[in-house]
């Protein structure tokens, strides 16, 4: 599976002042916590939806 595409996720917007509960814990998912952190996840359909559900907080990269 080397040929497996990742998705690099940063956090550039905090996920704790004014967003709803489900987007705070949707970052906490990703391994998201403070602003600048970053994590590399597979590009899977489940990704993409909760990369989507907080897009206005992270910035993606493919890799």
């Amino acid at each position: 599976m080397a040929d497996e595409k990742k998705l690099t996720v940063k956090l550039v917007r905090s996920a704790v002042a004014s967003v709803k509960k489900d987007q705070t814990l949707t970052c906490r998912a990703m391994g998201l916590r403070r602003i600048g952190d970053t994590s590399v996840l597979p590009d899977n359909p489940s990704v993409r939806g909760m990369i989507f559900k907080v897009k206005h907080l992270v910035e993606v990269e493919e890799n």
